[in-house]
């Protein structure tokens, strides 16, 4: 059966299913007004609320320019960083953005002392 050009274009309109492959992955997220955060990806309801297992504000970061290459190559100034506490869950609204993070990025993200007042 060969689709019309129509029936391609009513195809691309139908709203799609919110995406689900980076559940499970650390990955970075950043919100409209709460900031950056690190963690496991735990559910994606793709209306911009996302829920983080095991995350971590990213107040302030040093040793990457973007956060792109912060989630690929993690911070080279671990020491000046400003990482709080790990949570255990966390629900983010408005959230515009998410990136999955390699391994090594995680580390990095990792190694960076709790930072408190």
């Amino acid at each position: 059966m060969e689709l019309s050009l129509k029936d391609l274009r009513d195809i691309l309109k139908e709203e799609k299913p919110h995406s689900t492959s980076k559940v499970g992955h650390y990955v970075v997220v950043r919100s409209k007004d709460a900031g950056v955060f690190a963690g496991y990806l735990e559910e994606n309801l793709g209306n911009g609320e996302v829920f983080l297992r095991d995350s971590r504000r990213i107040y302030y970061w040093k040793g990457a320019a973007t956060l792109s290459q912060l989630s690929q190559d993690g911070v080279k100034n671990v020491t000046e960083c400003k990482f709080p506490m790990e949570i255990p869950r966390h629900h983010i609204l408005g959230c515009c953005e998410i990136i999955q993070c390699t391994e090594a990025a995680r580390l990095s993200i990792a190694s960076v002392a709790i930072w408190k007042m």
